[in-house]
């Protein structure tokens, strides 16, 4: 399997995934000081709260080489934006634009495969991981020039979709030999290590970093987080159209019953629209199923901290049951 250079040395095999309206640029410094890589959906820079991606670019870009200059033996892990590849996106192509200036390392692309957004993002020698449901998908990305996938499996937070991650990963993995990282569930260090051992160059997680001090979400959504696990989780499109899992307490908290929730039709889907009402993000809370190992919140460099902590602790333990069996050790 091959990798590129930028995502080579991190100091865990892990991506920070971009959590709308949550991720704010204290949120990715602190995620890429910890040697992870931090991302942020460009949409969440709303100008008409006063936001500027421009703004927000520069000011990571510029603390990130600061910080790289200042600790030579432990540098900060690259940074990604999300860009929402959807025909309603009508901030796309200035994003792209601003993306290109900055020279972003690492896009992340959803909603949409186009080959001018991976041009864009080659020309200034950025790779694309593109967050894909299915096979079908995967193949889609890379034939239009993603440079690596995001295999998006079931217990995901957010959108997410339905296969195990063990099929997901064994059949893209039958045709695919570059960069691939798992989402679902993965809020431990044996998560990520288990995300390897199935093909994955590592994991991609979300909700384990809403519950950190620097993420910008409701205090409430914190301890949501900190207080619930997988059975707290429910799978539904109602909220913007496409498939999710969503914080049980949260939909009750809206005066709706989450056992009961009625679909919606996906070809009515307008993320702008969607964006904005506040039912869907700001009410609404998304999370995935690996909540469970979550239990306060914390600093973005204690969870990373523990996370490695875990990691390491699981493959030392998997080395030593593996000894156990003929030809293993």
């Amino acid at each position: 399997m091959t990798m590129p250079a930028i995502l080579e040395n991190l100091r865990l095999p892990l991506i920070g995934s971009p959590l709308f309206i949550i991720s704010n640029p204290d949120l990715v410094m602190a995620q890429c000081k910890a040697g992870i890589v931090g991302s942020f959906p460009a949409l969440n820079a709303r100008e008409k709260d006063g936001q500027s991606l421009d703004e927000w670019l520069g000011r990571i870009t510029t603390e990130l080489d600061r910080h790289r200059q200042e600790n030579p033996d432990r540098p900060a892990a690259p940074f990604a934006v999300n860009q929402i590849v959807h025909r309603s996106n009508d901030r796309l192509e200035r994003d792209i634009e601003l993306c290109v200036k900055h020279k972003v390392p690492v896009w992340i692309t959803s909603l949409g495969a186009q080959e001018w957004v991976y041009e864009a993002a080659h020309s200034v020698g950025a790779i694309v991981l593109h967050d894909v449901i299915n096979d079908r998908f995967a193949h889609k990305a890379i034939e239009k020039g993603a440079d690596g996938l995001i295999a998006v499996a079931a217990g995901a937070g957010g959108h997410a979709g339905a296969l195990s991650p063990l099929a997901l990963i064994q059949e893209i993995r039958a045709w695919f030999d570059g960069p691939l990282f798992l989402s679902g569930a993965i809020a431990k260090g044996d998560s990520i290590l288990a995300a390897m051992a199935m093909g994955a160059d590592g994991g991609y997680a979300g909700s384990a970093f809403i519950a950190t001090e620097e993420a910008n979400a409701a205090e409430g959504y914190k301890r949501m987080i900190a207080d619930h696990g997988a059975d707290d989780i429910v799978y539904s499109n109602l909220f913007t159209g496409v498939w999710g899992n969503y914080l049980k307490p949260s939909i009750s908290a809206a005066g709706m019953d989450p056992e009961n929730l009625e679909r919606s039709d996906p070809s009515k889907m307008n993320f702008a629209e969607n964006r904005e009402k506040p039912k869907s993000w700001k009410e609404i809370w998304g999370s995935g199923q690996g909540i469970g190992a979550v239990s306060d919140v914390v600093p973005v460099a204690t969870l990373v901290d523990r996370l490695e902590a875990e990691f390491l602790a699981a493959r030392a333990r998997l080395d030593t049951q593996a000894a156990r069996y003929t030809g293993w050790a």
